[in-house]
């Protein structure tokens, strides 16, 4: 990854902070891209002991104009996006009957639509050079159904169908596009659906932490550097043929 450009979307975090740090480690050239300017600036602090040739810019990818604004600030400081890796989601619980279409609408907005929006700034570097990783963390939700979370296991399906649609009209332009589908992961997004389970259920943390844990075959939550080592398999010069694919980090799960 020696100066590559690499942009990670939700990187001030959890699983996005695990791939950009392994990144960095990796040589890269990393922008770290965020809504939250405190969040970002921390990890980038945290990112300069192993590199410092790591930046933010904040970006709201649910907004055309700040994507836009965003990207162009990131390709002048530190040239074309050579990999992109569209971390960036947000989750949320409801059942059918009492989902609101603003809910719906948020689901898709984050996790299918601003993946979309993020790709479509990186396409022209990426065919001018005709090379390009495009990477999507998307989920088990986008192989599978869950229930009481159908607005976003509707959008990471989404975001499934546009990584598979895109691999193939991209793959003559030297670019691939995969996904990576983590399980239940360690971070805080989990954290949150554990009190979420914790509150409606009545169950004690260590229970709601157990049920999910049981989902996996392993018995256990992924852990975020396993979700970051597939990106970066993916970004390698020997991952080129490996295009349009779902590569599930669940132990076992949608075996």
């Amino acid at each position: 990854m020696d100066g590559k450009h690499v942009v990670v979307t939700g990187a001030a975090k959890g699983i996005g902070y695990a791939i950009a740090e392994t990144f960095a480690n990796a040589g890269a050239s990393v922008t770290l891209m965020g809504r939250g300017r405190e969040g970002l600036e921390l990890a980038v602090d945290g990112l300069k002991s192993v590199s410092a040739n790591v930046r933010f810019v904040q970006v709201d990818i649910t907004d055309e104009a700040s994507v836009a604004a965003g990207f162009a600030e990131a390709v002048e400081a530190a040239g074309p996006v050579e990999v992109l890796v569209n971390n960036a989601g947000i989750s949320g619980s409801a059942p059918a009957h009492r989902m609101t279409l603003d809910h719906f609408d948020q689901m898709m907005a984050t996790n299918a639509r601003g993946t979309f929006m993020c790709i479509q700034q990186v396409l022209s570097g990426m065919m001018q050079a005709k090379e390009g990783r495009i990477i999507n963390v998307v989920s088990t939700a986008g192989l599978k159904g869950y229930a009481y979370v159908a607005g976003y296991v509707a959008a990471k399906h989404a975001a499934m169908g546009l990584t598979r649609a895109l691999a193939l009209e991209l793959a003559p332009k030297g670019i691939t596009v995969n996904a990576v589908c983590p399980g239940f992961v360690e971070t805080p997004m989990t954290a949150v659906s554990i009190a979420n389970i914790v509150e409606k259920t009545g169950r004690t943390e260590d229970e709601a932490r157990a049920e999910l844990a049981a989902l996996n075959p392993q018995k256990r939550l992924v852990q975020p550097q396993e979700v970051a080592d597939a990106c970066l398999f993916l970004a390698r010069p020997d991952a080129h043929s490996v295009n349009g694919q779902a590569i599930a980090v669940d132990g076992g799960e949608t075996a």
